[in-house]
């Protein structure tokens, strides 16, 4: 809604053709990573809950080796991407808005599952990137 009026009203400058390109880069990259960490992760879901039913695990292969989690890596560089893609400076608010949202439920479902999920703890210490491998 964001990048629809800025670019109604005129907020924004035009972005070039290589930006609204590398915006395109960012929202499929991100949309890989997340479908990667769904197939990787039979036990990824929209609830953070315990699967005790199926026999719930941390995974540590492939990227969940370096990050914890990352299906909302993902998901932060696809929301980085929409605004280049868009032409938007202004839907960067928006950005920033997912990025305190997808912190927050970051840092609450990596407690609950160090918490409750045996072997967690351990597996955490092994991948120490929630997010972003070197950074956080």
């Amino acid at each position: 809604m964001v990048a629809g009026l800025d670019r109604r009203f005129g907020w924004s400058p035009d972005f070039s053709l290589l930006m609204n390109c590398f915006g395109i880069f960012l929202l499929v990259s991100g949309y890989i990573l997340s479908s990667y960490a769904l197939i990787a992760n039979r036990f990824f879901s929209g609830t953070v809950r315990l699967q005790e039913e199926r026999g719930h695990h941390p995974v540590s292969d492939g990227h969940y080796r370096w990050m914890r989690h990352p299906g909302y890596s993902g998901s932060l560089l696809s929301s980085i991407g929409i605004p280049l893609l868009l032409g938007s400076a202004r839907a960067f608010i928006m950005v920033r808005v997912a990025l305190v949202i997808l912190v927050t439920r970051t840092r609450l479902e990596d407690r609950f599952l160090q918490e409750n999920l045996p072997g967690y703890r351990e597996y955490a210490q092994r991948a120490r990137f929630r997010l972003l491998p070197g950074i956080w």
